[in-house]
């Protein structure tokens, strides 16, 4: 007999993906849906040393919303630390994660990754979503040998956010907003002004990939989304060409944009579409998520440079608002359509 404990989760507890020998009818996607590309087209790379950076960047983010960076400041070893811990985490058995399940009305914690409360189908995939410290949740894990993940976390997110700031900065700087008006942009003693997220994410291997998804399409609700990960398996929507796979540059970081920056730009940078796939072998990421305060007004008329007879596409909104109007599984998809002017 269920218990109420089991109701409550039952949303939220991933799969016990080393229990099943083949992919469950309530993990299966169309073909249509996990039919896999090969269009040969590659996303932008980008040097962020490169004096023509800034320009490169902005010409990404018009024409795919999503390029990979190199050079881009993050330390190697943290780079290789947070896999690591990662790989600590997921192998855990099933019993030990849900020590730090998030609750049901929860943001935090290990589980299912939080999207898939837009979907019907499930996603070959679980995580752990982390807003600011992970000490609780890694005490709960390794009640004795917490400190060395979330001191990795902690270090992690520290190099994430000022990456995520000076890109930022580039499309600001590009779009004419003034980053002077806005006080919770790169202010070192602001640590609780963006909403700011990190998702550890792993793909265990799939017994029958070309039936699910590890991640099913959406766009993020974010400014621009900072991920890693060694292992290919994302891919990006392009118009008129479909489904683009990312293959990871070594010891480069993927950026992609996020609805906030679309909405910003006034229609003029992409929030990419995009997925993930799944292999017979183990993937893991790590994504970012740079996102304004939850009070933060979100619209093109903060820009001081519209085009000649250039009118705001989208009404100004609050970023709390958007995040909840597209939490809706009835609007996901025509979040933008629904605050047009």
């Amino acid at each position: 007999m269920a218990t109420p404990w089991d109701q409550a989760y039952k949303h939220i507890i991933p799969l016990d993906f080393n229990s099943v020998n083949s992919v469950p009818d309530s993990f299966v996607w169309s073909q249509s849906d996990v039919i896999q590309p090969d269009n040969g087209l590659f996303i932008p790379i980008i040097d962020l040393m490169d004096s023509n950076a800034p320009k490169l960047i902005v010409e990404a983010c018009e024409t795919w919303g999503v390029f990979q960076l190199k050079n881009h400041g993050v330390r190697t070893k943290i780079m290789e630390d947070i896999e690591s811990e990662a790989r600590k985490l997921f192998d855990l058995p099933i019993d030990q994660k849900l020590k730090a399940v998030r609750s049901p009305d929860g943001l935090s914690g290990y589980g299912i990754v939080p999207i898939q409360s837009l979907f019907s189908t499930f996603m070959w995939h679980e995580g752990l979503t982390l807003f600011g410290s992970a000490i609780d949740h890694a005490k709960a894990l390794w009640p004795h040998d917490y400190q060395q993940f979330s001191d990795t976390i902690d270090e992690y997110q520290s190099q994430m956010k000022a990456l995520a700031e000076k890109v930022t900065g580039i499309l600001f700087r590009a779009l004419s907003i003034p980053v002077e008006d806005l006080n919770w942009f790169d202010d070192p003693t602001n640590r609780s002004g963006c909403n700011l997220a990190l998702q550890l994410n792993s793909y265990p291997p799939c017994p029958e990939p070309t039936r699910t998804l590890g991640l099913a399409p959406h766009t993020d609700t974010s400014i621009v989304t900072i991920l890693q990960a060694k292992t290919s398996g994302l891919q990006v929507f392009k118009d008129g060409v479909g489904w683009i796979p990312v293959e990871p540059e070594p010891e480069a970081i993927i950026v992609n944009l996020g609805d906030f920056t679309h909405l910003l730009s006034n229609g003029r940078f992409i929030s990419v579409l995009h997925r993930v796939v799944v292999k017979p072998i183990q993937r893991y990421s790590m994504g970012y998520f740079y996102r304004p305060p939850k009070d933060f007004v979100v619209s093109p008329l903060l820009s001081k440079d519209l085009g000649p007879g250039e009118v705001p596409r989208y009404r100004s909104i609050i970023a709390k608002e958007y995040h909840e109007l597209k939490a809706n599984c009835k609007h996901y998809e025509k979040a933008f359509s629904l605050i047009e002017n």
